[in-house]
């Protein structure tokens, strides 16, 4: 049997459609056992690095760049024995579940309205002892230190609006939009008023059009931004808070905001074209090659979907056209009456 390879295996995740388990590959494979992938997973090292090295042959970086961040869960729920699992509150499922989480890093060029996964952290503090939030900082600096792509704004889930990653932005320089919670101590009275919740909060007809200037709970005194109030539905609004002083719009605020969305269209599609949940191995090995692999995928057909002017389940659900065509042609199974 030959020796599994990266392209080999990820070329069974772009092809494969629902199916992405080792032994689907070697029952499909006329060159690879089910062990020579098994060892492929298990010895491989690959990195959050390689997926940049791919990515950079294809990104087209913007003097207004946007800089995303956010966290997915990839579903582990009834695995017991699988390493880097753990219990975690997963936005897909609204709920805790059991799963790996990976934190995830996306440049948007605003001109071209493209975007591409440039960094990724697999959330495992029992191994690195790292947060979130460090994942997070250490994505940002490397984004601007040696990946040296322009940057205009930063825009993150509230999970990450905290003090000390906020002022990290403005002290990079960069603009930043971020949802903050209900419960969040803030004042707008200068010091004159105590701390109040968000919640608390009372709108007037001019601050709902142009926001209103806060002052955060523990950050340092004196620092404002303006916090907006967007009424996306009946039953959700949000409340946005910005360091960009000249936004004084609630539509440009919450047109600023929209930009976030992308990374939960990577997630999406990654999850649902790339076999990013399915891996079955029980090793963090394993488990960390095969997300590097899937990622890899979603790079690549994100790379055919700009270039073919289709959408990245287009073109997979496209490799079973072939097959209908032929098998109406010549039909493996015929069918035949009594």
């Amino acid at each position: 049997m030959s020796t599994v390879t990266r392209l080999d295996y990820c070329q069974f995740l772009l092809s494969s459609q629902i199916n992405y388990t080792l032994t689907y590959f070697a029952d499909h494979s006329e060159r690879f056992s089910h062990d020579a992938i098994t060892r492929y997973l298990r010895d491989e090292k690959l990195t959050a690095q390689l997926v940049w090295e791919e990515v950079k042959k294809q990104l087209v970086p913007s003097e207004r760049g946007y800089l995303l961040f956010d966290d997915t869960v990839i579903d582990k729920n009834h695995s017991r024995h699988m390493e880097l699992v753990r219990k975690q509150f997963s936005g897909n499922a609204h709920r805790v579940i059991r799963g790996i989480g990976v934190v995830t890093c996306v440049y948007v060029n605003p001109e071209l309205n493209q975007f591409w996964i440039i960094d990724y952290r697999i959330f495992a503090p029992d191994d690195d002892g790292k947060t979130k939030h460090q994942h997070v900082r250490e994505m940002l600096e490397a984004a601007l230190e040696s990946k040296k792509l322009p940057i205009r704004t930063v825009l993150m889930d509230g999970w990450y609006a905290e003090r000390t990653l906020m002022l990290l932005i403005e002290r990079l320089g960069l603009l930043y939009y971020c949802p903050v919670k209900l419960n969040r101590k803030l004042d707008e009275s200068d010091g004159q008023q105590p701390y109040q919740s968000l919640k608390n909060l009372e709108w007037s007809e001019s601050e709902q059009r142009h926001g209103k200037l806060v002052h955060l709970k523990d950050f340092p005194k004196g620092h404002r931004l303006r916090l907006f109030r967007l009424v996306l539905s009946a039953e959700r609004t949000e409340y946005i808070v910005t360091n960009e002083m000249s936004q004084n719009d609630t539509d440009g605020a919450q047109q600023e905001c929209a930009v976030r969305w992308k990374i939960e269209q990577l997630h999406r599609e990654a999850k649902g074209t790339t076999g990013l949940e399915s891996c079955q191995c029980r090793t963090a090995r394993s488990q960390r090659n095969h997300i590097a692999c899937a990622l890899l995928v979603w790079v690549r057909l994100k790379a055919l979907a700009l270039q073919t002017g289709k959408t990245i389940y287009q073109l997979k659900r496209g490799l079973l056209d072939d097959y209908m065509t032929q098998q109406l042609r010549n039909p493996s199974l015929r069918m035949a009456f009594a």
